[in-house]
């Protein structure tokens, strides 16, 4: 057990969770559901899972050696050890939101319930885990798969990593303005917002991006081309800007395209206040992107190390 040092299980809050959050008991988080038609036993039966999914993780990766179960709440600012194998107790987004913090240490990716998740980051089951993680800590050598990641960086230092895609915006439905340079080509814009995605995030939101462009292109009269998922260890990003609005002062010439691996795209801010950039779907976690602000968007250097099955 000479590989790793630490065991690092990260867990999630049901929905159950958060609603006796919000409604301060669970009889008021039944009634407030009930009420508006829901099904409170679905919650119940998520939760109900979920737990008994993390008393298995607890009885079964009892190896001996330091273990620290923390909430997804707390990755932002907790600090990997170099020695930490790290086991997410799913959903997808769970992982994702993890990876941009892991570093290049192996991920471990459960799902607690298969009958409701599809799990595409969720390659085993709290039964299997014991096993996995085992085999791990006794030396066998982890099979993994590598996942690009994006990043964003702006001027003054700060960087945001994104496992799915990254949003360039602004914060409400206001148009976003900004100037947007990809390799000699320069304009200025005014649209909805830039998405950049991986080949991970290819099938989720960028995928609706495309679906809207081939729909309307149909409708008008034309074929249009779906944007096809691409693999999660391409180096390369896509990018797509949402609705591109041709006025006086911008223009829509540049509206997707390839990152190549060694190339970045460069966004000029041109909006006095209300700019975002966020990843994953994750709002609370931005970087203010307002007037004078540039951000350079290209693949990070760090890669996410997925484990799956084979270890």
């Amino acid at each position: 057990m000479a590989s790793y040092e630490k065991l690092v299980v990260v867990t999630r809050r049901t929905r159950l969770e958060e609603l006796v959050d919000r409604f301060n008991t669970r009889g008021q988080a039944r009634f407030y559901i009930e009420h508006a038609g829901g099904d409170f036993r679905d919650y119940e039966n998520e939760h109900d899972a979920y737990q008994r999914s993390l008393e298995r993780l607890r009885r079964d990766l009892d190896f001996g050696i330091p273990r620290q179960f923390i909430d997804r709440g707390l990755i932002p600012t907790y600090t990997f050890g170099p020695l930490d194998l790290v086991v997410a107790l799913g959903q997808d987004g769970l992982v994702a939101n993890v990876a941009k913090y892991a570093g290049d240490r192996p991920i471990v990716g459960v799902n607690p319930d298969p009958e409701r998740f599809d799990g595409v980051l969720l390659p085993f089951v709290p039964a299997a885990t014991g096993t996995v993680v085992g085999s791990l800590l006794a030396g066998t050598p982890a099979a993994t798969r590598a996942v690009t990641l994006a990043e964003m960086s702006l001027g003054d230092g700060q960087r945001l990593l994104a496992f799915n895609d990254l949003f360039v915006g602004a914060r409400s439905h206001v148009s976003a303005r900004y100037r947007l340079t990809a390799g000699a080509r320069s304009e200025a814009q005014s649209s909805s917002g830039i998405v950049i995605c991986t080949g991970a995030g290819s099938t989720g939101w960028m995928s609706s991006v495309f679906n809207m462009a081939t729909g309307v292109t149909a409708f008008a009269g034309g074929r249009g081309a779906a944007g096809a998922p691409f693999p999660w260890e391409d180096a390369r990003l896509l990018f797509a800007v949402r609705e591109p609005f041709i006025s006086r002062h911008s223009s829509a010439s540049i509206v997707a395209g390839w990152i190549e691996e060694e190339e970045e795209i460069v966004i000029d801010s041109l909006m006095p206040g209300g700019g975002v950039v966020f990843s994953d779907g994750v709002e609370h976690d931005f970087l203010e992107f307002n007037a004078g602000a540039v951000g350079r968007v290209r693949r990070a250097r760090q890669r996410a190390r997925l484990v799956v099955p084979g270890s």
